[in-house]
């Protein structure tokens, strides 16, 4: 019995056990449950108000109580569900009738802030429906005639809308097919008729539609707001029409969702237009729409094609981060302030044909993932393409323009961080067979090289200046010595490192921060590896002879500069070979050219000089500095010889016997690339060259024969200087421009096989 005992406690206690541990886990599944699911009440609640049915009563009630919200009378429809279904037509009619009456006669506003708004709902049938038409006032101005219920600065608001209207026609007769003056309202007002024409819906006062959801359509056609809109956050679920809606006061959609098909075609924003993160789920037709002030679209995402063609945008258009995943379309639109495209991400083609940039175009860290079109655009003098950072592939994407001018369109401050969009820019149109626009890319690519080559030779190197230098640049005696220290234990790798500083404080911080970035900015400070004296004059070297293709041939890109710098040196070369063979001496018997020829030679020395400087000057980025290199090749040495040639006089046998001579076995075209400009010493060679017949009346020609021989390779007749009796000065001047020649007909090869398709196959794998 007494061991019975003690097992029948045991048994109960431990079934205690049990259903303590039962009900302590039941209590714990409970309040995790608890934890679940009270906060979803409450966040509901957040996002889906409570809302009030609305009946005819309150409708009226609200009508007779306007709230005044910012200075302005407001009827306050917020967190109501308003029924516009077809099977409450008694209750739709009636809406639209008693808000048509008080809106219409009265500039009351309208707040649906928070609303759900089942069926369709026509926003348009809310306001007051008036003619427009134009009248001729006093001295035959044109002004429209409105209904007398509006107040001046309602008319005022009214009228600005034939000036929109007439800016627009303009804009169309000089090839832009904007759609604007064939609106109704548009004919109307810019018509001398006296009758009505058309109506338009006039809605006075402020329409806010914030978090409103509309279930059904949207119709606001036709419709001219003279106050504010506000439709911040606003869910459109079914099709919304804008066409032709004028929007006199700001208009914002900020985080706004269109879920279905979305049409603002005609549209007229007079004020800020704020598409902040609005959300087109379907269509986002803005065809032939006006943005008279600035157009924010930042981070929206257009999920279909986004229309935008024949748009007028008179102030800045701000398209940054915008994801458009579907196309978007430009085409025809007219950009008078700034376009901002900056991180936009273009998944499929974009079009901006025919488009007029009047400011720069900012694509700046972009994505272009398929094809973007700017076919037949029009830039601007102050227009360009900001390319810096852009994210472009070739081999997936394109870039498409107007050969031989959309390669101007592009610019890139430093070379530093774009080297890869330049690159791939060049490929680009390289495999579009667009050679002089990847050539254009490739002229900015050296430019850019040659700028930074020249920042690293005349710069202060922040490891290797000294402590005076360093004091001369604007740091302080305190922050050059830091500085001092500092490289002695680890060069500075980039100017931030500057800013590691100690003994800075906040304010010295922020002031070393920007004087570092304005003396980067200005091209007085680097930061990098010191240079040493050969590696500073092979550098020098190296910006020396970038400068002077650069220059002379655009970096083998311009064959028209090659052709004048070329045309204007045979020309002077040919006038000093004429001068030093035909004017010899003035005494004691004078040899010196008849008139005729000295005014033949002079008038074609005039001729090919001008037409070389005019393919110097049409086709050179900086024709003075290209003519001034010039210059300082073919001037001074040739002068020197010829002062001293002249100086010290001739006395030689056969004076009387022209310098130059020519072969006389046969004429002809002749490609003399071995040719050198002294015949040999060999008695059979002197049987062969003649001397040049200066009784001849074509004499002067042979001289510009000569000098082309010599710099191109290429002459009609064989002409060179005789051995025998030759002042070596004339024979330095000829060896001299010779040596010339092995260098520009290099360049010349050079330059058409950048510029020729297929000459030299070897430059498209760059």
């Amino acid at each position: 019995m007494h061991n019975l005992f003690f097992k029948r406690r045991g048994t109960q206690r431990l079934n205690a056990k049990v259903r303590r541990g039962v009900f302590l886990h039941t209590f714990v599944l409970l309040c995790v449950l608890l934890l679940l699911f009270l906060p979803l009440p409450a966040w509901a609640a957040q996002t889906q108000p409570e809302r009030t049915p609305l009946t005819l009563e309150l409708l009226q009630e609200r009508l007779r109580t306007p709230m005044l919200r910012e200075g302005n009378l407001t009827v306050d429809l917020q967190k109501v569900v308003i029924d516009l279904r077809p099977e409450n037509a008694s209750f739709r009619d009636a809406f639209y009738q008693l808000l048509r009456k008080e809106l219409g006669t009265k500039p009351l506003g309208l707040d649906l802030s928070y609303a759900l708004i089942l069926g369709d709902f026509v926003g348009s049938d809310l306001g007051l429906r008036t003619p427009l038409y134009a009248k001729a006032m006093s001295g035959d101005k044109l002004r429209g005639v409105y209904a007398p219920i509006f107040t001046a600065t309602e008319q005022e608001e009214l009228e600005r809308l034939r000036f929109v209207c007439l800016e627009s026609l303009a804009m169309s007769t000089t090839g832009y097919a904007y759609a604007l003056p064939n609106s109704k309202d548009c004919r109307s007002l810019l018509g001398t008729e006296s009758t009505p024409s058309s109506e338009i819906t006039v809605f006075r006062g402020v329409l806010t539609l914030v978090q409103t959801r509309f279930n059904g359509e949207v119709k606001f056609s036709n419709t001219f707001f003279l106050q504010s809109v506000d439709a911040q956050g606003a869910t459109f679920l079914q099709p919304t029409n804008w066409t032709e809606t004028r929007f006199a006061r700001p208009v914002s959609f900020t985080s706004a969702n269109f879920q279905q098909a979305s049409n603002f075609q005609g549209s007229i924003f007079f004020e800020k237009a704020n598409f902040k993160k609005i959300k087109f789920q379907e269509l986002a037709d803005f065809q032939g729409s006006i943005f008279e002030k600035t157009a924010n679209f930042n981070q929206a995402t257009f999920k279909q094609l986004a229309k935008f063609t024949s748009g007028q945008w008179q102030g800045n258009a701000d398209f940054s981060d915008v994801d458009f995943a579907n196309q978007a379309q430009f085409t025809k639109a007219d950009f008078n302030q700034f376009l901002l495209l900056t991180e936009a991400t273009f998944e499929q083609a974009v079009s901006f044909r025919e488009v007029e940039f009047n400011q720069l175009v900012n694509l700046q860290s972009a994505n272009i993932l398929n094809q973007a079109d700017f076919s037949d655009a029009r830039f601007a003098t102050e227009a360009c393409l900001s390319v810096s950072g852009l994210t472009f592939n070739s081999n997936q994407a394109k870039i498409l323009g107007n050969p031989g001018q959309i390669g101007k369109m592009f610019c890139i401050p430093t070379l530093q961080g774009n080297q890869n969009i330049l690159r791939n820019l060049g490929q680009n149109f390289r495999q579009q067979q667009q050679v002089a626009d990847a050539n254009e890319l490739e002229y900015t690519k050296q430019r850019l090289r040659l700028i930074e080559l020249g920042h690293r030779l005349t710069a202060t190197n922040i490891n290797s200046a000294t402590v005076a230098s360093l004091i001369k640049l604007g740091f302080s005696a305190t922050q050059a010595q830091a500085i001092a220290q500092r490289r002695l234990v680890k060069s500075f790798r980039n100017s931030s490192e500057l800013l590691t500083l100690a003994d800075i404080d906040l304010e010295k911080y922020t002031q070393l921060s920007t004087d570092v970035q304005q003396l980067v900015a200005r091209h007085r400070l680097i930061v990098g590896e010191p240079l040493s004296i050969g590696e500073w004059l092979l550098q020098a070297w190296s910006w020396l002879a970038l400068s002077v293709l650069l220059l002379l041939s655009g970096y083998g890109t311009n064959f028209w500069l090659v052709f004048g710098v070329g045309g204007l040196a045979i020309a002077y070369f040919g006038l000093l070979f004429w001068l030093v063979d035909r004017c010899r001496r003035l005494h004691p018997v004078p040899i010196i050219p008849t008139s005729y020829e000295t005014i033949s030679i002079l008038v074609s020395f005039s001729v090919l000089e001008f037409f070389s400087l005019l393919a110097i000057f049409r086709n050179a980025q900086q024709p003075w500095l290209t003519l001034g290199c010039l210059l300082i090749i073919i001037v001074p040495v040739p002068v020197a010889l010829l002062i001293r040639l002249y100086q010290q006089g001739r006395y030689h046998d056969l004076i009387n016997v022209s310098y130059f001579t020519e072969d006389g076995t046969f004429r002809q075209l002749r490609l003399l690339i071995g040719r050198l400009p002294v015949i040999p010493r060999n008695q059979t060679f002197r049987e062969r060259y003649m001397p040049l017949q200066s009784d001849r009346r074509w004499n002067w020609l042979n001289y510009y024969d000569f000098s082309l021989n010599n710099l191109v390779k290429l002459g009609f007749n064989d002409i060179r200087l005789r051995d025998e009796h030759l002042p070596g000065i004339i024979s330095a001047l000829a060896w001299y421009q010779w040596s010339l020649g092995l260098i520009y007909i290099t360049l010349v090869l050079w330059t058409l096989s950048r510029t020729i398709p297929g000459l030299n196959l070897l430059i498209y794998l760059k």
